[in-house]
């Protein structure tokens, strides 16, 4: 689970709890007021709704995908994936037969691809292109899940708006009947509950949500552009070192390392 997003939910519940106990202090009210089961199903099932109506059926079953994607931690360190590439350059260097058993050892798929279509005798310029493509296709593919994150977030503050209505309309109603003054606070409270659960959906978690995957997907990126170099500088057969110097341009400075071996020609 990725620990900023579990740190970030709790702190806002956290807050948002607080906030209402401290509003709640001698008025008489309790945290029931707060609780309505017909103003969640507005606002999930309404925003639902709207998302099949917006997006292909195919993009909203990968929804999971996306909110997993968001969820699921990743390591932020690509000191490891300098290695491995520095570490198959060496390997390369010393002929094919070699390169063929380290490219069953290569850990990133993405990487993996590429070495491959090194050995296979790619054009360094067809290398470069596919691998490339693959990368920009990639991130279309993650803003449409990042869109419909975003469209959520839009959509459950409109449902609640729309369910505050609906509240309005039913307390209206029976404004003019027996007692029906006396339902007028109650009945206003439990109509603006819907407008108070969209705002928290959106943004405690569906907006949030989709700035997180933007994030990791230019993350993602910078890590396959890096990579998308290593396979050309592995197709030029470049000394390991001159790898690494390249390839630290891509890392952050506190995960440099540097070659401990002298460069020969």
């Amino acid at each position: 689970m990725d620990r900023a997003l579990i740190i970030g939910i709790i702190l806002g519940i956290i807050m948002i709890g607080l906030g209402i106990w401290l509003q709640l202090q001698g008025t008489g009210a309790s945290f029931l007021n707060f609780w309505s089961l017909s103003s969640l199903f507005v606002v999930m099932g309404g925003m639902i709704a709207s998302i099949f109506v917006s997006f292909p059926l195919s993009n909203v079953i990968g929804l999971g995908e996306a909110i997993g994607a968001v969820v699921l931690e990743e390591s932020d360190k690509m000191g490891p994936v300098v290695d491995e590439a520095c570490d198959v350059a060496e390997i390369a260097r010393k002929g094919p037969e070699a390169l063929d058993k380290a490219v069953t050892s290569i850990v990133n798929p993405f990487f993996k691809d590429g070495v491959q279509m090194v050995r296979d005798g790619y054009a360094l310029e067809e290398i470069t292109d596919i691998m490339e493509t693959r990368i920009r296709y990639r991130e279309k593919r993650e803003k449409i899940q990042a869109d419909m994150l975003r469209s959520m977030g839009t959509l459950a503050p409109a449902w609640g708006r729309i369910g505050t209505l609906m509240g309005l309309v039913v307390m209206l109603a029976g404004f003019g009947g027996e007692g029906g003054a006396d339902g007028l606070g109650p009945g206003m409270s439990v109509a603006l509950i819907t407008t108070f659960y969209g705002a928290i959906f959106a943004n405690l978690f569906f907006n949030p949500m989709a700035d997180k995957l933007e994030v990791k997907t230019r993350k993602t990126s910078i890590t396959y552009s890096m990579l998308v170099e290593a396979a050309r500088l592995i197709f030029q057969k470049k000394h390991p070192i001159i790898m690494r110097e390249k390839l630290n341009s891509y890392i952050p400075p506190r995960e440099w390392k540097r070659g401990d071996v002298e460069i020969n020609a």
